[in-house]
C-alpha cells in the first residue's frame, strides 16, 4: 500500500510518507535554499513522522542554524551534510574507494548517505590509476563488500579497472577535479559511461548523494 502524505510548508511540501514507498526518506537539498528553510524542512520531516531527518550541501551558515535549532545534530563539514536524529544501525557494507586525495569531499558525502540509509561503509583513499599497484593491494577487500563505490576525477579510468577485479556492482562517482581538458569532471562521466568493463553502474558529477543511495539499496537488498 502506498500513501501520499505530503507537509505543506508554503516554499515546500514535503513527501514524508517516501522512505515507506522506496525505503529512502526525502533528503533536504540545502542549496539554494535559506538556513531558515532547510531548518524549517528538516523539522518538517520530523513532525512527520522521521525518526531522522538530513540534509545535503550544508553550507556553514546552515550548518549553523541547525546546531541552534538542535545542539546535537551530526554535521559533517567535508561532506556538506547533517543529520537530526538517531541514526539507523548500520546493515552491510559498502566499499567507497577514490582515485585521489582531492575526491575527499564527494567520497565522504557517498559516506555519510550510507550511514543515514543505516547501511556500514569502508574507505580508502587515494588509489588512482597514476600508481595501479595500490588498487591492486585492495582488491581483496572487494570480494567482502556487499557494492563498491568509485570516486574518481580526471580521467575517470579508475571504475573500469575496479570492475574488472570483482562480481560486485560497481557505482562510479565522476568528480569536478581536474586540469582544464577534464572540463569540470565531463570527461571522466564520459570515460565512465564508455567503461569497457560491464557492470558499472555511473552517476551525475559529484553526486555522492545519489551514489550512496544506489549502494545503500543495493546492500540492503544484499543483506535481505
Amino acid at each position: 500500500m502506498t500513501s501520499d502524505r505530503t507537509v505543506d510548508l508554503g516554499f515546500a511540501r514535503l513527501d514524508v510518507d517516501r522512505a515507506a514507498r522506496t525505503g529512502t526518506p526525502e533528503v533536504v537539498y540545502a542549496a539554494g535554499k535559506t538556513p531558515a528553510q532547510t531548518v524549517a524542512c528538516l523539522a518538517g520531516l520530523l513532525e512527520g513522522g522521521a525518526g531522522s531527518a538530513w540534509a545535503t550541501r550544508v553550507d556553514g551558515d546552515t550548518a549553523t542554524a541547525i546546531r541552534d535549532r538542535w545542539p546535537d545534530a551530526v554535521i559533517d563539514e567535508e561532506a556538506r551534510c547533517a543529520v537530526v536524529g538517531a541514526l539507523p544501525e548500520p546493515v552491510g557494507e559498502v566499499l567507497v574507494l577514490t582515485a585521489g586525495t582531492s575526491d575527499g569531499p564527494v567520497a565522504a558525502e557517498v559516506a555519510a548517505t550510507l550511514a543515514a540509509c543505516g547501511v556500514g561503509c569502508r574507505r580508502v583513499d587515494d588509489v588512482g590509476v597514476a600508481g595501479v599497484h595500490r588498487v591492486l593491494a585492495v582488491a581483496p577487500d572487494l570480494a567482502a563488500a556487499d557494492a563498491v563505490v568509485v570516486v574518481a576525477g580526471m580521467d575517470g579510468a579508475l571504475p573500469s579497472v575496479v570492475a574488472g577485479l570483482t562480481d560486485r556492482l560497481v557505482v562510479a562517482v565522476p568528480t569536478s577535479v581536474g586540469y582544464g581538458a577534464a572540463f569540470g569532471g565531463l570527461a571522466a562521466l564520459l570515460t565512465m559511461l564508455t567503461a569497457c568493463a560491464p557492470g558499472v553502474l555511473v552517476v551525475n558529477i559529484d553526486n555522492g548523494f545519489g551514489a550512496g543511495v544506489a549502494a545503500a539499496r543495493i546492500a540492503r537488498s544484499a543483506q535481505r
